[in-house]
């Protein structure tokens, strides 16, 4: 039996109020609709879709440090008081949590699975606060399920890892990626951020054997950029539909030191607001996901914050936002 998502308290969704009337002076947690996911209809043009995941189980198994379940909170309070700078027509709704319980994963990924594809099925774009990046299979599952088994999905993942470990004993946050393309022949793998020594030799291997495309993360630098953003549109129009996925731990651990596997060589957080929104202004990306801050670790909310500030990116790109033109 799939469980319905947890509705999250009002007293989440909190901050300054400049203006009880003046829409143009409203901030996140004045827009913002707690709703049902069951009651949730057709949604209405220009709707994106929050949903947490509650989950660092993956990680657990694969022997990072846990404390990403309470992410998705966090990240909500930190979107809260920011400005929405939408239009009337555009819409926000949060339909709650997925909540992994006695380290069932593979039952939880499931579940999100079920919700995400219920959000798309009613015209919304899943924005997904994870949890381990683990929740990435959950999201992909909820894609997959909508838009049929023969579509080709490209799926694009910011990550520092390649997530391409061996789920022979059990899945974890290690392995989602592996999982998907020796048993999804329609979807495809894009991964910006690559360390050289994120990733052992038989990491590169796989990558390579299952025809990875992957960007280091040395070269996301200055000039280099254009040709990489081009890359990344020609992989999009190549499929008929794209996902998006955010690993915070590609960040450079002076702005993100609250993730599982903090790196001291990592993406500057423009270059990664660069990909997102190059990303989710394309009308073929269905949905985005964010995963691995870690609120235990965190150093005065600074990595919560940042991961707020690229999910506004991710909404904003969603509901016609500035697109950046990389086709030229």
């Amino acid at each position: 039996m799939i469980r319905l998502p947890i509705n999250v308290s009002a007293d989440i969704w909190t901050g300054r109020i400049d203006h009880t009337e003046r829409r143009s002076s409203f901030r996140y947690h004045q827009i913002v609709e707690l709703m049902d996911l069951e009651k949730l209809l057709t949604a209405q043009k220009n709707t994106c879709a929050i949903i947490g995941f509650e989950c660092d189980e993956g990680v657990r198994r694969n022997q990072g440090r846990v404390g990403a379940a309470k992410a998705p909170n966090a990240i909500r309070q930190a979107l809260s008081s920011l400005p929405w700078k939408r239009a009337e027509g555009d819409h926000l709704v949060d339909v709650g949590n997925v909540r992994c319980q006695n380290e069932m994963l593979e039952e939880a990924q499931v579940e999100l699975g079920e919700a995400v594809s219920a959000l798309l099925s009613k015209s919304a774009k899943p924005i997904i606060l994870g949890g381990g990046h683990e929740t990435l299979y959950g999201h992909y599952l909820g894609v997959r399920k909508h838009i049929g088994k023969d579509a080709s999905l490209g799926i694009i993942n910011i990550d520092a890892h390649f997530d391409l470990r061996s789920y022979e004993q059990q899945p974890s946050s290690g392995t989602m990626f592996r999982q998907i393309l020796e048993n999804d022949p329609n979807s495809h793998y894009f991964v910006l951020g690559i360390q050289r020594f994120g990733n052992t030799q038989e990491l590169f291997d796989k990558a390579d054997e299952l025809g990875v495309r992957y960007v280091y993360e040395e070269d996301m630098t200055g000039e280099r950029m254009h040709g990489i953003l081009s890359a990344l549109n020609e992989f999009i129009e190549n499929h008929d539909h794209v996902m998006l996925t955010l690993c915070t731990d590609v960040l450079n651990a002076a702005f993100a030191p609250g993730v599982s596997a903090p790196s001291p060589f990592g993406l500057t957080p423009m270059v990664v607001r660069t990909l997102i929104r190059t990303v989710a202004a394309q009308k073929k990306t269905l949905s985005f996901d964010i995963c691995e801050v870690n609120p235990v670790l965190d150093e005065n909310g600074r990595t919560a914050k940042l991961g707020a500030y690229l999910t506004n990116e991710a909404i904003m790109a969603f509901l016609g936002g500035d697109s950046i033109d990389v086709s030229t």
